[in-house]
């Protein structure tokens, strides 16, 4: 958000604010004056009802006849409440966490799915959150679940499962700029987690599933033609040197040997073998 906008905004409920807190009149002056005098007359036991303590994580804001009595919350530590014409509520400034159920949610490519969340988020002016809502945690929260509805509903299943925290820190922008003006500052969120039918996971277990029998199809595809092309190589080379060729036979019973030592093998010259060839082509 831009520091220019985010000024005027501030300065916009600080106006609202002020507009409420314009006076409390000669009737309110003069039952104020009243409840000084009564605290004065039955001082020191009247003190015990006006010193109130606040603590380090908490904001008190004060009402005088109704009307907020400062721009500033007060607090923490100790603060001075007229019993007789001051009110004050406690507002706790530390981090809430809003657990989001799961929503039935529809995707952009028609897939229903569950999508639950979580929200971390603040309040860091009392006054607005006491002045400009009713019960800023239960409107927070009913806004989290509207809002984690309406951008999944923007997103396919494909860019839902890849794009978790983009999607998280699009809702985060707009729960903040939502909530500003109510003295909320949303920290952080989190999508817990996505549940799909189990039909659809079955179509895309079996999706995957063939796409990888055909990468490894392709591969074995690969392997073979490489493979004959190092062979029709060596064949090559072996047709070139005929010593070569009985060689490669000789290492070959070696191996045989090693592996299988009950296997007899009874080599035979490989000449021998061509002359019966040749015989057999003759007759």
């Amino acid at each position: 958000m831009d520091p220019t906008e985010e000024t005027s905004k501030k300065n916009n409920i600080e106006h609202l604010i002020a507009d409420r807190r314009e006076g409390i009149g000669v009737c309110g002056w003069i039952l104020v004056s009243i409840s000084f005098l009564l605290v004065f007359i039955t001082f020191p036991i009247s003190i015990w009802a006006c010193i109130k303590v606040v603590r380090e994580y908490e904001r008190a804001v004060v009402f005088r006849l109704g009307r907020i009595l400062s721009k500033k919350a007060k607090g923490p530590g100790l603060i001075l409440i007229l019993p007789c014409t001051d009110t004050f509520i406690k507002v706790d400034l530390r981090t809430v966490t809003c657990n989001i159920p799961p929503q039935e949610i529809l995707t952009k490519d028609a897939v229903t799915t569950q999508v639950d969340g979580v929200v971390y988020y603040r309040i860091h002016s009392a006054v607005c959150a006491v002045a400009n809502v009713n019960n800023v945690h239960s409107v927070t929260f009913l806004l989290a679940q509207t809002t984690l509805r309406n951008v999944l509903g923007t997103q396919t299943l494909a860019q839902l499962l890849a794009g978790r925290e983009e999607i998280a820190h699009s809702i985060q922008a707009i729960l903040d700029s939502a909530t500003e003006q109510w003295g909320i500052k949303v920290a952080r969120v989190e999508i817990k987690d996505i549940r799909i039918p189990m039909a659809m996971q079955r179509v895309m277990a079996a999706e995957a599933e063939a796409t990888r029998e055909s990468r490894a199809k392709v591969v074995a595809a690969e392997g073979e033609m490489n493979a004959s092309k190092v062979l029709k190589q060596a064949s090559m080379v072996l047709a070139e040197s005929p010593a070569g060729l009985q060689l490669r036979y000789l290492q070959t019973l070696t191996t045989v040997a090693a592996e299988n030592n009950s296997t007899i093998v009874f080599p035979l010259p490989i000449n021998l073998l061509d002359g019966l060839g040749q015989k057999n082509r003759g007759g």
